[in-house]
């Protein structure tokens, strides 16, 4: 079994089980958080698709990590102007296990 959900922006395919890094979501590690946002789960019996999510689907996953990412460069310059600009950034992130994927009725 395994469901696509949207959170942070992005759709992920998750199964029970997998690790997900998503966008920082604001839980405690060990918390047990909750996304609403499936729009689709598949199984054996065929995929079921939401018109755009599907009414009371919901997938549990527990907090396992609030850390930063690797630092990402970003770099800029213009030819012959003697101007350049170095940044760095690092992006919070979430990581997540997948608990379990509950059905929704549609």
């Amino acid at each position: 079994m395994y469901a696509i959900v949207r959170t942070g922006g992005k759709q992920y395919r998750v199964a029970p089980g997998d690790q997900l890094k998503v966008e920082r979501i604001s839980a405690q590690r060990g918390e047990e958080v909750v996304l609403d946002q499936v729009l689709a789960i598949g199984d054996s019996d065929g995929i079921r698709l939401g018109t755009p999510t599907l009414e009371g689907a919901q997938v549990k996953a527990s907090v396992l990590r609030q850390a930063r990412d690797r630092k990402v460069i970003v770099f800029k310059k213009k030819r012959r102007k003697a101007f350049d600009k170095k940044q760095g950034h690092r992006q919070w992130y979430t990581l997540l296990r997948i608990q379990s994927i509950g059905q929704g009725t549609e």
